[in-house]
């Protein structure tokens, strides 16, 4: 079997490799080290829309594309669509970090670390500061997947009350409710913390929009894990501007990389973080991981591991 795999991890992953596979490498500018006609399999690493419909213009016989991502609407090219490809996620495999990260964020406004490093910088001993307790504070958490199901994890661990959404409503351990489809719009005016962790379909596409906004408490702390286009994002500025809400973490961006003359690098309240938030020195471990069970899987004809529904987009 002769398989695609990205040059960038070689050293990781030829080792890892059963004997008798067959290794294409193809590198970051879409090289190959030998002809890729006759793959069957490509596992995609971090590469945009037209590279890779440059490889797959090249290996026309590729039946099973895994990507290291969890979000998959950047690979959804008209060639992964119309073609006969199954296609596989990394979903799990970031929900470690990000959760990490998402509590941080929420210890971080609780306790105002902000204005206590403000004052550091200063040497100014800041008196007065008012802080919060995470404990019986709501939790809401819109898209709630492996990556929520992590941080809710967390969060329970806080003593917080935590609310989800997803497609399929189910009881998860330690979440209060789980609502359906719209019905997480019910719930804003009840949270404290509201992370936003859905994928990006043309459904979700701008979903937190003005009149999300406006029912959101104006102590209201919204954290972004999801993807940029998630949120309206001029309503999403003027709600921050006006101070209507009280502050937001924002790990992703309709524009990556943000523009130097975005507001939201100067509106108070406000950390900014690089789409940063899965990085890991064990994330390209659990990547691979889960790649070579997959392809344990696929030589033997077994169901895969996070098969991609093409048409719902995740």
């Amino acid at each position: 079997m002769k398989i695609l795999v990205p040059a960038q991890i070689r050293e990781a992953l030829a080792p890892l490799l059963p004997a008798d596979v067959h290794a294409v490498w193809v590198d970051p500018a879409g090289d190959f080290d030998s002809d890729p006609a006759d793959t069957v399999a490509y596992f995609r690493w971090w590469t945009r829309e037209p590279y890779l419909e440059r490889v797959l213009a090249a290996a026309t016989n590729v039946r099973w594309m895994h990507t290291p991502s969890a979000g998959v609407d950047h690979v959804l090219t008209p060639t992964v669509i119309a073609r006969d490809i199954t296609l596989t996620n990394s979903a799990g495999v970031h929900a470690i970090p990000i959760a990490e990260f998402v509590l941080g964020f929420m210890l971080a406004h609780a306790k105002q670390m902000d204005a206590f490093g403000a004052a550091q910088a200063e040497a100014r001993w800041a008196e007065g500061v008012q802080l919060r307790e995470l404990y019986e504070s709501t939790l809401l958490i819109i898209g709630i997947g492996g990556i929520g199901q992590a941080i809710a994890e967390r969060a329970a661990t806080f003593g917080m009350r935590i609310y989800g959404s997803r497609r399929t409503p189910q009881p998860m351990p330690g979440v209060e409710r789980v609502v359906g489809d719209a019905a997480w719009r019910d719930l804003l005016p009840e949270a404290d913390y509201i992370v936003v962790a859905t994928p990006l379909t043309p459904e979700t596409r701008g979903m937190i929009d003005a009149a999300a906004f406006a029912a959101m408490k104006p102590t209201a702390y919204l954290i972004n894990i999801a993807r940029g286009a998630v949120i309206d994002e001029p309503a999403m500025i003027a709600t921050l501007h006006n101070g209507s809400i009280g502050g937001a973490a924002l790990d992703t961006f309709e524009q990556e990389p943000l523009p130097a003359e975005s507001p939201l690098w100067g509106l108070p309240g406000v950390t900014i973080t690089p789409h940063a938030t899965a990085s890991s020195p064990r994330m390209r471990e659990r990547q691979i991981a889960l790649f070579l069970k997959n392809l344990a899987r696929f030589r033997t004809g077994q169901a895969l591991l996070n098969i991609v529904d093409k048409s719902a987009g995740y």
